[in-house]
């Protein structure tokens, strides 16, 4: 009977990973799936879920980081995320002191903050963009 209660367990993994994408329920659900065999097989319950546990996280420290990198290769950055690594150009000085600067990208005018507190940021001049904190462009200059 504990078979059955396994391919419970794979489906229901399988349809929240379905509904995430987030690739983690489905190394659970190769966990499942080797607890169901060695039920079949006829292992004790304590051996079935050791292997639940251990198959699971193997799958999951190892083999996840390997998934996300060229599962989401063709993922283009949207929103803020994409704003990162991108060049801006200062339109009014940027001085964290004085708590003012404006940066414009893609025609966008943005207020902007030095990455280096103490570090001023004169007009016109070409800056790449760190981080966005609310709305704020966090700039470092181009060197």
């Amino acid at each position: 009977m504990n078979a059955v209660y396994w391919l419970i367990a794979i489906i229901i993994l399988l349809v929240i990973e379905a509904m995430t994408m987030a690739l983690t329920t489905i190394w659970f659900a190769g966990g499942a799936l080797a607890a169901f065999i060695a039920c079949v097989a006829g292992a004790g319950l304590e051996a079935q879920e050791i292997l639940f546990v251990a198959v699971s996280l193997l799958l999951l420290f190892f083999t996840r980081p390997f998934a996300k990198r060229y599962i989401n290769q063709g993922t283009k950055k949207t929103n803020v995320e994409g704003l990162i690594g991108r060049e801006a150009r200062v339109t009014e000085q940027v001085d964290n002191q004085m708590d003012r600067g404006e940066a414009v990208l893609s025609g966008q005018y943005w207020s902007a903050r030095a990455a280096d507190e103490n570090e001023v940021i004169e007009q016109g001049t070409r800056v790449v963009v760190e981080a966005v904190r609310g709305v704020k462009l966090i700039v470092r200059t181009i060197k």
